[in-house]
């Protein structure tokens, strides 16, 4: 299994990173353990969840519920050592996760904390925002998403003091790096830029949606990749599902995203 450090950091990541973000609804505990111990014997050691999985369909009663699980596992081997560990704090919108209110500086480090209970540990390799506040091209918004009325002031204040609270969170060692999620090109480099001036952690990783049906990152945000050394951490790289061959002919599996969302009444 290849390896490569991740951007501008210390962390030595594999090539495949193991998704967890149906764990505890589509996936059980054990499946889910099953699948670590399956990654580790393959000689992947990079594990991302999220502090608002499992989805497949996202739940008020589930949040949190996947890093139990990848917490337990750690739990109950003691492996800690043999992961690269990366979580994310959820943006704004989800009325569930803090009432809505998404990344503030405010409640960082209440977020981070939960993280870290949950998955048995003291301190997160990668802690990545998982979408901006202020919304972004992604979830297939790229002909809806509207940044023409942005306060870029506000923004930027924003930006700030987060990261006045992210270099709180490393002092403290809590936080080895800081990564992104669901980002647009100027927003990478906005982060980039105050952090600098701040001497903040700087953004080493941006976690985006990329596949053969997906190529938004092949344009401004590779530019920015290269030139800043930001690392691409590819999310449905198998166009959920869709690439796999699972749907040909009309099918729609049981358990697929698909079904799902049908049943739910949410959009494919």
């Amino acid at each position: 299994m290849k390896r490569h450090m991740l951007g501008n950091s210390d962390l030595e990541v594999t090539d495949l990173c193991l998704g967890s973000m149906t764990w505890g609804t589509q996936t059980s505990e054990a499946e889910g353990h099953a699948q670590i111990d399956r990654a580790l014997e393959a000689g992947i050691n990079f594990v991302d969840t999220a502090e608002m999985y499992p989805v497949n369909p996202i739940r008020d009663e589930t949040i949190g519920l996947t890093e139990q699980i990848i917490g337990n596992w750690i739990g109950r081997t003691g492996r800690r050592q043999d992961l690269v560990l990366a979580t994310k704090m959820s943006g704004a919108g989800r009325a569930a996760v803090r009432g809505g209110r998404g990344i503030q500086a405010a409640d960082l480090e209440e977020a981070l904390d939960g993280s870290l209970k949950r998955l048995q540990t003291e301190m997160i390799d990668l802690y990545q925002f998982h979408w901006p506040n202020r919304g972004s091209y992604h979830f297939r918004q790229n002909w809806t998403y509207d940044p023409s009325q942005q306060n870029r002031a506000e923004i930027e204040e924003h930006m700030v003091s987060v990261l006045e609270k992210l270099s709180e969170m490393r002092a403290k060692g809590k936080i080895r790096h800081f990564g992104l999620s669901n980002e647009s090109a100027w927003g990478t480099s906005e982060w980039l830029r105050l952090a600098r001036a701040a001497g903040a952690p700087e953004v080493i990783s941006i976690q985006n949606e990329y596949s053969l049906m997906c190529r938004q990152y092949d344009t401004d945000l590779a530019e920015l990749s290269v030139n800043e050394n930001v690392g691409l951490l590819a999310f449905s790289p198998l166009a959920a599902g869709l690439l796999t061959g699972k749907y040909q002919g009309g099918a729609i599996p049981a358990a697929s995203r698909r079904a799902i969302n049908d049943g739910i009444g949410g959009r494919w």
